[in-house]
C-alpha cells in the first residue's frame, strides 16, 4: 500500500510539473536570455571577508550599463541540516539613490548596503538538499522546482519574472525577438521614499505606474522604480 501511495505521489508531482506552462516556459525563456547575451553573464565573486561563497557557486546577469545585476548562487558550505544555502539577489549602484536623497541608515534590515562597492543588495534565500548546481540555467531550474511561488508571468509586459520579495523583481521577455524591454530590474519605491529618496530624481531609473494583476486577477496600477534594457 505504501509503495502504491509513493508511486501515486510521484505521478502527481510529474503530471503537475508537465502542466506548469509558466514555470516550464520561463526556463526556456531564461535560457534564451543567457544565450542571447553571453557577454553579460559570468561568475560572481564576493570580496574576501564579505561572505563565504566560492566563485564557481554564483553567477550574475549584468545590466548592459553595469549599474545593476541579478545574482544567482549557492553556498557550497553545508548548513547544520546538511542542506545548502540558495540565494537570488539584485545588486545595484547606490550612488543615484543617495544623490536623490536616500539616507541608507533608514532602509529596512533586508536591504544591505555594501560600502566597499557602493551598492545595495536585496533578495531572497532558502535551503536546498541539492548541491550539484553547476550553471546559471541549472540554478534557475532548481529555483523553479523549489521556489515555484517566486516565479510569475507579467501579462501586460509579456515577461517572466523572479519575485525577490516586497515588490522587488527581475523580469525578462518571454520572446526576446518581439519585446523592446528584454530585461527589467524592478524595485518597490516605498522603502526608498521612507528613507528620504525622491524616486523621480534617481538617475538611470524610471519612476512609473505599472499595470499588474491583483490577487483576484484584475488589472491594477502600482508605483515601481524601473531599469529596463533592450538587448537587441
Amino acid at each position: 500500500m505504501k509503495t502504491i501511495l509513493k508511486l501515486f505521489a510521484l505521478f502527481a508531482i510529474t503530471a503537475c510539473s508537465k502542466l506548469d506552462v509558466v514555470g516550464n516556459d520561463s526556463i526556456r525563456a531564461f535560457n534564451d536570455l543567457l544565450e542571447s547575451a553571453p557577454e553579460l553573464v559570468g561568475d560572481f565573486t564576493w570580496l574576501p571577508n564579505v561572505a563565504n561563497y566560492p566563485e564557481e557557486s554564483a553567477w550574475y546577469i549584468n545590466a548592459p550599463d553595469g549599474s545593476a545585476r541579478l545574482i544567482l548562487g549557492k553556498n557550497a558550505k553545508q548548513l547544520p541540516s546538511n542542506n545548502v544555502h540558495i540565494f537570488v539577489m539584485l545588486q545595484f549602484d547606490s550612488a543615484p539613490f543617495v544623490a536623490a536623497g536616500l539616507n541608507s541608515d533608514l532602509l529596512p534590515e533586508n536591504f544591505t548596503l555594501y560600502k566597499y562597492s557602493d551598492s545595495i543588495v536585496i533578495g531572497i534565500s532558502f535551503e536546498s538538499d541539492q548541491s550539484d548546481i553547476t550553471t546559471p540555467l541549472s540554478m534557475y531550474q532548481h529555483i523553479v522546482r523549489l521556489k515555484r511561488s517566486a516565479i510569475g508571468y507579467h501579462g501586460q509586459m509579456d515577461h517572466y519574472g523572479i519575485n525577490l520579495g516586497n515588490g522587488n523583481m527581475f523580469e525578462w521577455a518571454k520572446n526576446l525577438a518581439t519585446n523592446d524591454k528584454d530585461i527589467v530590474f524592478v524595485l518597490d519605491p516605498a522603502p526608498f521614499i521612507a528613507a528620504g529618496t525622491d524616486p523621480a530624481k534617481i538617475e538611470g531609473w524610471t519612476f512609473a505606474k505599472v499595470t499588474v494583476d491583483d490577487e483576484n486577477g484584475k488589472p491594477v496600477q502600482v508605483d515601481k522604480i524601473l531599469k529596463p534594457f533592450n538587448l537587441k
